[in-house]
């Protein structure tokens, strides 16, 4: 069983869009979605350096357009037909539009009030997150809750993201949890998954007020608590509240486990969800979708696995 994911905010690189945009068709589409959400995301998917595109209002709307660009090339997402969709943070919005929850622009025009507004909610306290790389997951979530960090991403893998004010993770650098051997800060501009989010969730569920999600067309893998939706307006209901509470990525890798995944293929910039998988679902084929020069050998996986 084939399983499409979609990452989240930090795994953007300056120009990451580029070669996407040589495909036929591709720069005429990407015009019309920074028409409709009034964000230039040709230019910040090409040409803008890396502290523009950390921009949490720039960054989300670039990743979801990258992740259904991507998709998109390796084709109509009844031809992959993949078992189950999931995505981390903000790539939960790219894989509502797999899964035919919400159309590409009312995706894009939720991610830009989503970006802003959690933009707008970080700049009131400066905040930030850091991976744990090892260590024992309780051992961890003991000492980030001592330092008053909140686990804002448990990815699995032995991953965990802290996430809070810059004065607690400045602590967490100097006094790392037993079996932690390294804390690398992340390429984001506040503290997501955390109560310093919400003041986001009202004005993105005002938002949500304004679309007609359908229910999902495949299996949707939830960040909550890793659960299959059937509802599209619980998906939508839940991508509103999970600005604010943490990321369980670990809990969707154990429901694509119980699912019986055989692969996991990873949109536009891929890379982060797949690594978590190599080490997490061993024996599970995968292949991240970094640049068109992927598609062929994603095309090979996608028929390998994909469900009669």
């Amino acid at each position: 069983m084939l399983v499409l994911v979609a990452p989240g905010q930090g795994a953007q690189t300056p120009g990451f869009l580029t070669d996407w945009l040589a495909l036929p068709g591709a720069a005429d589409r990407v015009a019309a979605w920074s028409d409709a959400i009034g964000l230039d995301l040709a230019r910040f998917g090409t040409k803008a350096d890396a502290d523009e595109i950390r921009d949490t209002s720039v960054a989300q709307p670039l990743l979801v357009a990258a992740g259904i660009l991507s998709a998109a090339a390796l084709g109509d997402i009844s031809g992959i037909a993949p078992g189950a969709v999931a995505g981390h943070s903000v790539g939960e919005i790219t894989a509502a539009v797999f899964a035919g929850v919400l159309d590409d622009t009312a995706a894009l025009s939720l991610v830009r009030r989503r970006g802003l507004a959690m933009a707008e909610a970080a700049a009131v306290t400066e905040t930030g997150m850091s991976a744990l790389l090892g260590g024992d997951p309780e051992v961890s979530v003991a000492h980030l809750e001592r330092l008053g960090l909140t686990p804002a991403n448990v990815n699995g893998a032995g991953q965990i993201v802290a996430a809070g004010t810059m004065e607690q993770l400045a602590a967490l650098t100097e006094d790392k949890p037993e079996g932690v051997r390294k804390v690398v800060p992340l390429k984001v501009a506040g503290a997501f998954h955390t109560h310093h989010m919400a003041p986001a969730v009202d004005k993105l569920a005002e938002a949500a007020k304004t679309l007609t999600p359908a229910d999902p067309k495949v299996t949707y893998v939830s960040n909550k608590d890793g659960q299959a939706v059937a509802s599209g307006t619980e998906v939508l209901d839940r991508l509103v509240g999970q600005v604010a509470n943490p990321v369980r990525w670990d809990l969707c890798m154990e429901t694509f486990k119980e699912l019986g995944v055989t692969a996991i293929i990873e949109v536009c910039p891929g890379g982060t969800l797949t690594g978590l998988a190599k080490r997490a679902l061993p024996g599970v084929q995968t292949l991240a979708l970094k640049t068109p020069d992927n598609l062929d050998a994603a095309r090979e996986l996608v028929a390998e696995h994909t469900q009669a």
